[in-house]
């Protein structure tokens, strides 16, 4: 590993390239630190760590959203557009299912119209959001409708600056733009988090239970560590599915090498764990525009720190798991490229034969990934129930999922580029 960096620094391309991204990042975080204009963050900081559902979407801005920064909304907007028109492109809406379907112009299209409903989201998402807090919290100086209007602007402009910054990493520097900025903010906020622990641990103690609490503390590090390596384990873990060819040329030309299809344990990736997210704050903010009596008590009910909302949440997330690796992972389709390919699997017939039986192996894998899916996303608020630790601080199963999924992508890609480099200069 350690070599690794050595020759990725050597090469001033790639060299170029990370300082070009830390740079952008840098920006990303000077952005967050800056309070949108009359709004009374001190205010909404208290409130917003004793909400769990608020505490996890300021965890994945990097605590934009408690001061309410410039760049409160982060990337947010831009993902929820880019999962609907996903969505809309699977043969509901014509026009978007032949886009997908013409190859580079047809995905410049999409991702035109992507960024345009980014912009509604953004803006709509912004003032419920604004009006939400002032009503609950009373966070702004004025609570005139110009005052809405021009903090749902201001947050709107951040948001989408924010995806713009998140292109120019894409094009000049390593990594997926957008990815990066997400993984910027949750790491961002993690020195905070265990500094938060350990003065609740170990900082307010006695001098008879320091000992105790540096210990419960050391076991809260374990514990992160234990999930870090879970995540991992998760997210590598594929099934392996025997890949044969009936050609001659491919025969010969794999005789030595066994060749697998590979389906991952966990192809819905964090995904299912925002919509389980978005479905339980929606309510919320179209309630707390017309009665709030009403949204105090549903808040109180869906709270993730309570058992019932918990187990809302943990059902939703299996269920959206389910139904996201449906989308992603298409068995039809994947049938019919082995047909093509003169590839089958062996003991399967091609054609529907081959459909039924990587369906059934796809769902019977996406149960062990929902289940480790789910353990990771409750464990936060899980953990808070039986000790001391508040939830604002607890474990991000949800971050650590982001943030090793985006290292493990950007890591591929510096030792392809790496590799490629190399190969030129083999060549030259």
């Amino acid at each position: 590993m350690l070599r690794t960096f050595v020759s990725l620094f050597k090469n001033k391309e790639i060299r170029n390239k990370i300082f070009f991204t830390l740079a952008m990042l840098l920006i990303y975080r000077v952005g967050a630190a800056i309070p949108v204009p009359g709004v009374d963050s001190v205010a909404l900081s208290e409130q917003i760590s004793d909400n769990s559902i608020l505490s996890m979407m300021n965890m994945l801005g990097g605590g934009a959203l408690e001061q309410l920064s410039i760049f409160a909304m982060g990337v947010t907007p831009y993902i929820t557009s880019s999962i609907i028109i996903q969505l809309l492109s699977m043969d509901v809406i014509p026009a978007l299912s032949e886009w997908a379907k013409s190859g580079q112009t047809g995905r410049q299209k999409i991702e035109k119209t992507t960024r345009y409903l980014s912009v509604v989201l953004a803006f709509v998402q912004a003032f419920s959001l604004v009006y939400g807090f002032d009503k609950q919290y009373s966070i702004l100086e004025s609570s005139a409708l110009s005052a809405y209007l021009y903090t749902a602007t201001v947050l709107c402009a951040g948001s989408a600056f924010l995806v713009w910054i998140g292109d120019r990493i894409s094009m000049k520097g390593i990594g997926n733009g957008i990815s990066m900025i997400i993984f910027g903010g949750i790491v961002s906020n993690m020195p905070s988090q265990f500094t938060q622990v350990y003065s609740i641990l170990v900082g307010g103690s006695s001098n008879g239970e320091v000992f105790n609490g540096a210990l419960q503390f050391a076991l809260y590090c374990f514990m992160v560590l234990v999930i870090i390596i879970f995540v991992v384990i998760m997210e590598t873990a594929v099934r392996k599915i025997p890949i044969q060819y009936t050609n001659s040329i491919s025969t010969r030309g794999m005789k030595n090498d066994v060749t697998f299809l590979p389906l991952k344990i966990n192809s819905a990736s964090v995904i299912p764990v925002i919509f389980a997210s978005s479905i339980m704050t929606a309510p919320q903010i179209v309630i707390s525009f017309f009665n709030t009596e009403l949204y105090t008590k549903l808040s109180s009910f869906l709270a993730l720190n309570t058992p019932v909302g918990l187990g809302i949440y943990a059902v939703l997330t299996i269920l959206f798991t389910f139904f996201y690796t449906d989308l992603q992972v298409d068995p039809e389709k994947m049938a019919d490229n082995l047909k093509k390919s003169d590839a089958y699997i062996p003991g399967i017939r091609p054609g529907a034969d081959t459909k039924k039986y990587l369906h059934k192996v796809l769902n019977r894998i996406t149960v062990l990934g929902a289940i480790g899916l789910t353990i990771v996303a409750v464990l936060p608020y899980l953990l808070p129930m039986f000790t001391s630790i508040p939830s604002s601080a607890a474990i991000g199963g949800t971050g650590i999922i982001i943030v090793v999924g985006v290292a493990k992508e950007t890591m591929g890609q510096l030792k392809g580029q790496l590799t490629q480099k190399q190969y030129h200069g083999f060549l030259n």
